[in-house]
């Protein structure tokens, strides 16, 4: 069975599901390639609106398989050192791929999320957690740097520098309670829940304009690094500007005063 299951729950919907249940969904050299392919499809889907990211079984995802990655004949033929930079690589690049795809995306954390489980839920725009969900940076307790996989950039940008830093150093757990009092997840559900209230606010974006999303995911997240308000005012006017000229602001003007669904075009 696949590491890596994508389905379509809803219209516009993708589903992603990390799926190595009996390893908690840790990351392997197959897992890794198989998220990369499905993020690079999902990128070029035009009919896909959000991604809604998710595990099966009891985790969310424990973050690297320290019992094996799956690499070891490449090790072989590049040598540890260059091999173990590719593999840095390879599961780096898909929080640089959830950060950068087009389509909005909502974590549902359904369970542990740990080393590259935490930078994945900290690589999507919407994180909802339920009840028995654990969190941990935990690379530093295996011995590697706190800082990976974009985390020391992600993180501190959700629940601030002070918090980022303690969890950092420390690797310690802590709860979906605290996930939600720091302010790292937006709401916290049943387990029963989860997808439900996932798949809703799935919905809820997309009553907004395909164009209008996707810039804003854009323009939210470059803010973060814009070094000036000015900067961020100029950047947001010409947004403005671009999704006033579309097709579908109209509809969406016309949807809301008619208090009826709309229906776009991305034009």
């Amino acid at each position: 069975m696949s590491a890596v299951l994508v389905s379509a729950p809803e219209q516009g919907v993708t589903q992603i599901t990390l799926n190595r249940p009996e390893a908690l969904n840790a990351l392997t050299a197959d897992t890794v390639a198989a998220l990369r392919d499905a993020l690079t499809g999902i990128a070029q889907d035009r009919a896909c609106r959000v991604v809604v990211l998710t595990g099966a079984g009891r985790a969310f995802s424990a973050g690297l398989d320290l019992t094996g990655y799956g690499d070891e004949d490449r090790i072989a033929e590049e040598g540890d050192l260059a091999r173990t930079l590719s593999r840095q690589r390879e599961i780096a690049g898909i929080a640089q791929q959830l950060h950068e795809l087009p389509q909005p995306v909502v974590a549902a954390v359904n369970g542990p999320a740990a080393g590259g489980g935490l930078a994945f839920v900290c690589a999507s725009d919407i994180r909802i957690a339920a009840t028995p969900a654990v969190f941990a940076v935990s690379f530093i307790r295996a011995g590697f740097s706190a800082c990976d996989i974009g985390v020391s950039w992600l993180l501190p940008r959700i629940v601030g520098a002070g918090r980022a830093h303690e969890l950092m150093l420390t690797g310690r757990r802590f709860d979906a309670a605290e996930a939600l009092r720091i302010g790292l997840v937006t709401d916290v559900v049943e387990p029963g829940d989860l997808l439900t209230v996932a798949l809703a606010k799935a919905r809820e974006i997309m009553l907004n304009p395909p164009l209008s999303v996707e810039l804003t995911k854009q323009g939210m997240w470059i803010a973060l690094e814009t070094a000036s308000f000015d900067a961020s005012v100029e950047f947001e006017n010409r947004q403005q500007v671009f999704t006033a000229l579309t097709e579908d602001r109209g509809e969406a003007t016309a949807a809301f005063l008619a208090k009826r669904p709309p229906s776009y075009r991305r034009r």
